[in-house]
């Protein structure tokens, strides 16, 4: 799987591609999985699917296309962090969850990492490789797919958080 995962991060490490390009396709079910948490517990991505977009990023300490996305998903989430929740999916291969938590405690970036030990969400988002991002509209389905450190993560939120009714205004505000 390493093996796989070094030769599409290769293969994809000039930048971003077209969206719908990897991974589930526009407008497919968000997989709802339980995933490890980096202390001992587990998140079920289902409770947050469907309620507000949530933005994922397949990611790993040692992918250099993460790096560079790294400040754009920074500026995302300072924007965007009342209307969208925000996760990077540590990926099993390479790393490990103390480095993964090590890495978290230093950069402080401002998404929850979860940690996929047995590749699950991987599978279940068909996630060749790492620096891939995901974003689920508010009705559960998947509404944008990118890899690579050149994605224009907030354009795309802005896309989809436009078309949607303002989940953090009371209503009145809407």
């Amino acid at each position: 799987m390493l093996a796989l995962l070094l030769l599409m991060s290769a293969a994809f490490s000039n930048g971003a591609v077209a969206q719908d390009a990897v991974g589930l396709a526009i407008g497919t079910e968000a997989p709802a999985i339980e995933i490890d948490d980096l202390e001992d517990g587990t998140v079920n991505l289902g409770d947050f699917l469907g309620t507000k977009p949530v933005l994922i990023e397949f990611w790993a300490t040692w992918c250099e296309q993460c790096e560079a996305l790294a400040p754009r998903l920074e500026r995302a989430v300072e924007r965007f962090e009342n209307q969208v929740d925000f996760f990077a999916i540590a990926v099993g291969v390479g790393q490990s969850k103390r480095a993964v938590r090590r890495h978290v405690e230093r950069h402080s970036p401002g998404l929850q990492f979860l940690y996929d030990s047995r590749g699950a969400a991987v599978r279940a988002y068909k996630a060749p490789t790492t620096a891939i991002v995901v974003i689920v509209d508010s009705a559960g389905k998947v509404a944008y797919t990118g890899v690579g450190g050149n994605q224009d993560i907030e354009a795309a939120l802005e896309e989809i958080v436009g078309s949607e009714p303002d989940v953090g205004s009371p209503p009145g505000e809407r």
